[in-house]
């Protein structure tokens, strides 16, 4: 049972998330370091990616390809959430505080580790 819940909530994360990122994708651009080209178009890639992937999620499957995709994506999320720390402590008014990028960069191993413990073999969300 705990194991069908934590995967619905899997599922609602990546793909509230990726909705998210069609809808605010201004924001998300301008949270990306300058040295990564392409913001918007790496948006619209990593919303396209967090749907899909998050209902890759619901199937059995799918579901190992989807966790461990997610896992590389959270990694490769890891320089923007450096960059968004760097720039609360040394930007004034910046778009988030110390507080918050200090928490979404904390947060990116605890979701890789929850995304790859659906990984494993004979996992199901029943």
């Amino acid at each position: 049972m705990v194991r069908k819940v934590s995967l619905v909530l899997l599922v609602l994360l990546y793909v509230g998330a990726g909705v998210n990122h069609f809808i605010h994708p201004a924001f998300y651009a301008s949270i990306m370091p300058p040295y990564i080209p392409f913001h918007r178009l790496l948006v619209a890639l990593s919303s396209v990616a967090e749907v899909v992937l998050g209902l890759g999620l619901c199937f059995t499957k799918t579901r190992k390809q989807a966790a461990g995709m997610i896992a590389i994506m959270l990694v490769l999320f890891i320089p923007v959430h450096i960059f968004m720390l760097d720039q609360a402590y040394h930007v004034s008014g910046y778009r988030t505080s110390v507080r918050a990028a200090w928490v979404r960069l904390l947060l990116q191993p605890v979701l890789i580790l929850w995304v790859l413990w659906h990984r494993r073999e004979g996992v199901t969300a029943s």
